[in-house]
């Protein structure tokens, strides 16, 4: 892989929030939820590896606006704070790619459709907390752009159960997302 160029490819993981601290209102709700999420996007991160798909954290800022991925990443590691499990299943590593946003949407005011389009994407995996917010952004705002949407339902929580339902169904049926669970789902998404 070139240092100066992304890795060429038409499926991308896109892992939203999950560098996450959870210290806010509903954090503490969210973590059983997000764990669960954290240990089913890991193993979905150890399988994307193996099949060469580029891994992409689109983690928000939390309104830091001199912060960094590296900042967010060591914050949530070693400040004793609530969301740290989800960072030490989820700590990222050199080959990953990193988009810093402001927003709920993955996409408004980044770089990630610069990035996604240099890639070559076609077919994004979306995970990540919380599914009713920033994923829905995210997926609306990838489908607006013609990109397939697959959802791991497993790999992505709420607080609420009803409401992560409620999500799923809006993005099958809004987004036309394909929503799966992990251990079934296939990578061939051009025969699909």
């Amino acid at each position: 892989m070139s240092e100066s160029f992304p890795e060429n490819s038409p499926v991308v993981l896109l892992i939203i929030d999950m560098m996450n601290d959870l210290e806010f209102d509903d954090g503490e709700a969210m973590l059983p939820g997000a764990v669960e999420a954290a240990r089913s996007i890991a193993r979905l991160k150890k399988e994307a590896r193996q099949r060469q798909v580029p891994v992409v954290y689109v983690n928000d800022n939390f309104g830091k606006w001199r912060s960094n991925f590296a900042q967010i990443v060591e914050h949530c590691l070693k400040d004793d704070v609530r969301g740290q499990p989800l960072v030490e299943l989820l700590e990222p590593d050199d080959q990953d790619y990193f988009v810093i946003k402001s927003k709920h949407s993955g996409f408004y005011g980044t770089t990630l459709e610069i990035l996604l389009r240099n890639m070559g994407a076609r077919h994004l995996i979306l995970t990540g907390i919380t599914a009713d917010i920033c994923v829905l952004f995210t997926a609306q705002d990838a489908y607006m752009r013609d990109y397939d949407i697959v959802v791991p339902q497993d790999c992505v929580a709420c607080v609420e159960d009803g409401t992560k339902r409620f999500t799923l169904q809006h993005l099958e049926r809004a987004c036309k997302a394909k929503i799966v669970d992990t251990d079934n789902m296939t990578w061939d998404f051009d025969s699909e």
